[in-house]
């Protein structure tokens, strides 16, 4: 297996996805990029940074005329424009012109910031991803999309902005709690069931090496993760078809996640919109109930949820019609048509919302 593979965006090479053990080879591809002498801003938040921020910034002094780091405040209540705002005044206190860098170090909420920053910072200024997270591995730091929350809504204000460079030092994961790693097998999870039956396969039969962190079996697992959505947003970088495919799973997903007021990791949301889909497909008749009963239980020995308490039916759905996934009228769905294959579909009625909440959903004293 290689250690780089090529994301393309429109039929030519875009930027590369370096797969590594440590931060040694980071100051050597970002010369390559051009960025010698140039200023870096290194955007983490406060618990990465005490990690990792300086550790990487003593790679890149060598190479770079001035470094600054700029801490967001951890947490996804803190995506939002005010600490946009905040990022613009350091960036222009520091005179960052466009071909200066912004290196964002983190999960996916620094990834998402940091990248918007970049999208509309002068009118785009290059940057490039280090993720640090299983779910910002395998997932967010890949394919440009960059954002930021409005009033709780997620993902509401953004744009898509590619990288320059995703460099990946797989050794960050084992500083993950076992909640936030669980969190982002959510999304690997997921790429499996959308598109490759062969992968969800072999992460049932590795699940014990994944859940001890092997590092020959999580490397494995973050390349075959990462090569499902490259070919996913190579196909459609802008979500005009393929694409929304990768929202399987989110539609309710992103509304429990607000309706528990973020209480909840995004792929603990994701794993529950995931049961509630494949319930779904299954009442659809598109996968069989056997199908449906191993899903739901697969996501159990990885540490995810099939049952959430103390939310209303009522307030998930209507947030459902809020989502920036919504077609119109219309809820836009992503179903498994079988494992390894999905399909968008628009014909989910609240009814069938409904009673996959009600799968989903605990309640005390019920049965």
């Amino acid at each position: 297996m290689e250690n780089r593979m090529t994301v393309n965006y429109n039929n030519k090479p875009c930027y590369d996805i370096l797969f590594e053990k440590d931060f040694d080879k980071l100051a050597d591809e970002i010369d390559k990029l051009g960025f010698k002498d140039r200023k870096f801003a290194i955007i983490t938040d406060t618990n990465v940074s005490k990690l990792y921020a300086e550790e990487v910034k003593v790679k890149l002094e060598a190479l770079s005329a001035k470094i600054i780091i700029f801490e967001i405040p951890a947490g996804e209540e803190n995506k939002n424009l005010t600490e946009i705002e905040k990022i613009y005044e350091k960036l222009i206190e520091n005179k960052f012109d466009r071909h200066d860098l912004i290196i964002a170090l983190g999960g996916g909420v620094v990834g998402d910031m940091a990248g918007f920053t970049a999208a509309t910072y002068l009118r785009g200024i290059a940057f490039i991803q280090i993720p640090t997270t299983l779910l910002a591995q395998t997932d967010s730091s890949i394919g440009g999309k960059t954002g930021v929350d409005l009033n709780g809504y997620k993902n509401m204000v953004g744009a898509f902005y590619m990288p320059r460079l995703v460099y990946m030092n797989i050794s960050t994961l084992n500083s993950l709690s076992g909640r936030q790693y669980a969190s982002g097998f959510a999304e690997v999870m997921k790429h499996g069931l959308i598109k490759d039956a062969s992968f969800y396969s072999w992460l049932i039969e590795n699940m014990y090496e994944i859940d001890d962190k092997d590092p020959d079996v999580v490397l494995e697992m973050v390349y075959r993760s990462c090569d499902i959505k490259r070919a996913v947003v190579e196909k459609d970088p802008t979500e005009k078809g393929d694409r929304a495919l990768l929202n399987f799973g989110h539609t309710l997903g992103h509304a429990i996640e607000k309706s528990k007021n973020f209480e909840l990791a995004h792929g603990e949301c994701v794993a529950l919109g995931c049961v509630a889909a494949a319930f779904i497909s299954w009442k659809k008749e598109m996968i069989s109930m056997d199908e449906y009963y191993e899903i739901r239980d697969m996501f159990v020995p990885f540490n995810l949820p099939i049952s959430v308490e103390d939310i209303s039916i009522d307030d998930v759905i209507e947030l459902t019609k809020s989502d920036k996934k919504a077609d119109g009228n219309k809820i836009r769905f992503v179903l498994l048509k079988k494992i390894g294959k999905a399909v968008v579909d628009l014909t989910v009625t609240e009814d069938e919302m409904r009673a996959a909440l009600d799968e989903i959903i605990y309640i005390e004293n019920n049965d």
